[in-house]
């Protein structure tokens, strides 16, 4: 039985937009952006495979992607944002780290940082509060960001139990039907997950090597 929560009823199907990935239709990810808004969680492609995606202040979407993924609580969400500035107003950076993730943005990393106060309590890692970070370089993603006006929280969908982002819009409409909100599919995206960066012991730490090449970090 569906049940109304944050603007959706759980339970009904997802909602599915076909976006072109060069030229995104404006009014599409315009309403992705007010499903965002409105509380919804959707599956979206990256140049790095999959992601779960939530507007910034959505507590119950957290709790919806540790269930989707099967998640504990050191698990670390990413905010996802446009370009460098923003990233730069929710994680502490000193001038290596800024000149080094500079150098490798937009690109298929992903860095944990030392979280500001502008990140949402419950998004950061309990004992270090630290969160993840990233700047996709792919279009649809950077449109969505642009419409929304700020990061979105994030997890790479990789479901319980398998090693690989998932990458095939279709696939993830029938695996997530009537868990998730909408799900975007262009066709095409990235099929490695983002190489992971750990930046809090105040030299980098690659932790999860993937789409970017982790010899610049090592």
């Amino acid at each position: 039985m569906a049940y109304f929560i944050c603007g959706y009823y759980r339970g009904f199907m997802a909602q599915y937009f076909d976006v072109h990935p060069e030229n995104p239709q404006t009014r599409t990810i315009g309403k992705v952006a007010e499903i965002l808004r409105d509380g919804g969680l959707i599956a979206y492609p990256t140049d790095s495979g999959y992601a779960l995606g939530a507007a910034l202040g959505n507590a119950d979407a957290l709790g919806r992607i540790r269930t989707i993924r099967k998640l504990d609580d050191k698990h670390h969400f990413t905010l996802v944002c446009k370009d460098f500035a923003q990233l730069g107003q929710f994680v502490y950076l000193d001038n290596s780290e800024f000149r080094a993730i500079k150098a490798a943005t937009p690109g298929p990393y992903t860095f944990i940082l030392r979280a500001t106060s502008e990140v949402p309590r419950r998004m950061a890692h309990p004992k270090k509060k630290t969160v993840g970070v990233r700047i996709p370089d792919y279009t649809v993603v950077q449109s969505l960001l642009a419409e929304m006006g700020e990061p979105i929280l994030s997890s790479t969908l990789i479901m319980p139990n398998q090693t690989d982002v998932m990458t095939d819009g279709w696939t993830v409409k029938e695996e997530l039907d009537h868990s998730v909100d909408a799900v975007i599919d262009t066709g095409e995206c990235g099929t490695d997950p983002t190489t992971v960066i750990d930046w809090t012991t105040g030299a980098p730490e690659v932790v999860r090597i993937g789409a970017g090449d982790p010899s610049r970090f090592e």
